[in-house]
């Protein structure tokens, strides 16, 4: 039996092992590792090998759930007998849509059996390559893959499975002075040169000393893939779900269908889209649909679950959480922003004269309703003068708009890079975003911070 079949068996028994009007059962099973290195040492391998119930009832209007450990039979009937109890106990919810019916999720790419296979030992070697390739600094960061099966089975007649696969490097070269920044990801191990990533860290954290202060301006600034994900990550969060958009807290609310963004802007939320890390269905078992979120700048969608769907009048687009985080409403987990036509090289002539960001880090929302997002620059922050990338700047603080930053772009990159933005910090569900690097005319800078380095 192979793990995304013993999945799904799982996910039945839990089914079975409940009663109520309604049921269903999500099911997560983990295994991963990570190599993580500091001072250019590898000093914390892990091994991690997880699996985890949610078990939902709906009894008279009432939802209840409980999760569990446990995949025994004896687990599973008492994790049932607890979501029963909830349910007995909660508030009638009447803006429940009920559990959605059997649908047939598309086949996806997204598993990779050398991936899945890669042990500890293997891991750190991988950490070990990095290392090697950057003997002047010290390095820091990590190698991790792993291998996770997602199920659910529902009363519904829902029974789907979907086995992933993801892998990550992660390099800060650091030295008393200067950082520099670089990572790589893909749901193939193989697709991964950590040489080549610790490298491109190291030849970024030269650049970077005798950093110099900026003073607050509103200026251009190109900001590379790891920055601009970044920033849409936090936007999606606050603005690309329908919740947020129905109550009206998105920068979204009553602009769909409206041009708000630069006519080269072109976003959409795709699943299937074997360049990132791909999904089938959401944790409800609803098949994930490609959602173009903005065309040619127009505003055009947001992403759905069944609540949400269920109020405006929709359909869901496959992108419900699990049953604790639905709270926080649908979310895009696989966003795609369109390349244009230049080169890093010409964004920065085309910026003339502003600065180069290459990551960012401390990010908050400071307002949703105007996708004001406010945060550092850290790890290779530089002058752009006379259309080219000069001296180094220190980490500079940033408050600005999303919607201003795309609104004013002076171009994309045609080369697009997958980022990962999991932060592994709970259950594995690795998701990345797929876009270009960004030259903008307007990125608020509020103040200078402390120099690069350690």
């Amino acid at each position: 039996m192979s793990e995304s079949e013993r999945a799904l068996d799982v996910a039945e028994r839990a089914r079975r092992a409940a009663s109520g009007d309604e049921i269903d059962a999500l099911v997560h099973l983990e295994r991963s590792g990570f190599a993580r290195f500091a001072g250019s040492t590898v000093h914390q391998p892990t091994l991690i090998e997880d699996e985890s119930v949610t078990i939902r009832v709906v009894r008279d209007g009432r939802v209840g759930a409980s999760s569990t450990n446990r995949t025994d039979d004896d687990g599973l009937r008492a994790a049932a007998k607890r979501a029963g109890e909830a349910a007995d106990n909660a508030p009638a919810d009447p803006a429940f849509p009920g559990l959605p019916p059997a649908a047939e999720a598309p086949a996806v790419e997204g598993f990779d059996e050398e991936t899945a296979a890669l042990a500890p030992e293997e891991q750190a070697a991988r950490a070990w390559t990095a290392i090697e390739a950057a003997p002047r600094h010290g390095l820091y960061g990590y190698f991790t893959s792993g291998a996770t099966d997602i199920a659910v089975a529902s009363s519904t007649g829902i029974a789907a499975s979907q086995s992933m696969t993801d892998a990550t490097v992660r390099a800060l070269a650091a030295s008393d002075g200067e950082s520099g920044y670089a990572e790589a990801t893909s749901w193939r191990a193989g697709e991964l040169d950590p040489a080549a990533v610790a490298s491109e860290a190291a030849e970024k954290a030269i650049r970077t000393r005798d950093a110099a202060a900026f003073e607050a301006a509103v200026c251009r600034a190109v900001l590379e893939p790891y920055a601009f994900a970044e920033l849409l990550w936090y936007f999606a969060f606050s603005s690309l779900g329908a919740l947020s958009l129905l109550e009206g807290r998105s920068y979204l609310a009553e602009r769909i269908g409206e041009r708000c963004f630069d006519p080269s802007f072109t976003l959409r939320d795709d699943g299937r889209d074997a360049r990132g890390l791909p999904k089938a269905f959401d944790f409800e078992g609803v098949p994930k649909e490609p959602v173009t979120l903005v065309e040619d700048g127009v505003v055009r969608d947001v992403v759905w679950d069944r609540r949400t769907a269920a109020r405006a009048g929709r359909e869901s687009t496959g992108h419900a959480l699990a049953a604790p985080a639905q709270a926080h409403g649908p979310l895009p987990f696989n966003l795609v922003v369109e390349p244009g036509d230049a080169d890093v090289d010409e964004l920065v002539e085309r910026v003339d004269d502003g600065i180069y960001v290459t990551r960012l880090h401390y990010l908050n929302i400071v307002d949703p309703r105007e996708g004001l997002i406010t945060g550092m620059t850290r790890d290779g922050t530089f002058r752009i003068e006379k259309g080219r990338v000069t001296r180094p700047l220190v980490n500079l603080r940033f408050t600005t708009s999303f919607p201003a930053l795309v609104e004013r772009l002076l171009g994309l990159s045609s080369d697009v890079k997958l980022v990962n933005l999991s932060d592994f910090y709970d259950e594995r569900y690795p998701y990345a975003s797929l876009v270009p690097a960004v030259a903008t005319e307007t990125f608020t800078i509020v103040g200078s911070g402390s120099g690069p380095g350690l």
